[in-house]
């Protein structure tokens, strides 16, 4: 893999943030780089589309080096528009495609390889050396930029996190008993804490937030006073 920049080689601001699955992430990343003009970097739709890809080519996802060879082969583009964040797989939107729910039951194998995760957070540093940042995942703070302007681990409960999640599949038009939800998410925190590359892991040094009680808006806010009391 290549070396990580360090901050004063990088003159570019990073601001990380990671926590489990359903804890809003995505959301209060995509509201915070856009309050502070920022590039959103959703690490989550990088490793989703290449599991589109590998699904659409039915290859075996336990099959690492078939999934880094497909990685090589592969150019993923995150792209800001007026209308959102898009993803651009080898130069076609799948923005919609990688949120149905075969793909989510699908990333995990593909983001759990070792190698694919190398190719992955050199692509993502590289996008970190170029522009400012607000970048959400499990590892962004611990892994793919550790020496990050500021960082954040956001948390909230099982049962939120359920209840949020069974939301985003409603509004695609997929209903999923939140019982089961649950039981997948619970299984995913184990899975994601106790893989070998790039472990769920709060960094030492980032701000915690939990954020079950909290809205959108209020979790954003509990950020900017960080950053607007510490930048």
């Amino acid at each position: 893999m290549e070396s990580k920049p360090t901050a004063q080689q990088r003159k570019t601001k990073v601001i990380t943030i990671d926590g489990p699955a359903g804890a809003g992430k995505s959301t209060v990343a995509k509201k915070l780089a856009k309050i502070l003009r920022f590039f959103y970097l959703d690490t989550g739709a990088m490793y989703r589309a290449l599991t589109y890809k590998a699904l659409n080519e039915k290859l075996h996802l336990e099959n690492e080096d078939e999934l880094v060879a497909l990685a090589k082969r592969t150019h993923i583009d995150l792209e800001d528009t007026l209308e959102g964040g898009h993803v651009l797989l080898d130069g076609a939107d799948v923005s919609e495609q990688i949120r149905s729910l075969e793909v989510t039951s699908s990333t995990m194998a593909v983001s759990s390889k070792p190698r694919v995760r190398e190719i992955m957070v050199s692509w993502q540093r590289a996008i970190g050396q170029k522009r400012n940042v607000v970048i959400e995942g499990r590892d962004t703070g611990t892994v793919v930029f550790p020496d990050a302007t500021f960082k954040f681990y956001i948390d909230a409960d099982l049962a939120e996190r359920a209840k949020r999640r069974a939301r985003d599949f409603e509004q695609q038009g997929t209903i999923i008993d939140q019982e089961t939800l649950i039981h997948q998410i619970n299984e995913r925190d184990n899975k994601d804490k106790n893989r070998e590359a790039g472990p769920l892991k709060k960094a030492a040094d980032a701000v915690v937030i939990d954020s079950t009680n909290l809205s959108v808006d209020e979790t954003v806010a509990r950020i900017l006073q960080v950053i607007n009391k510490n930048g």
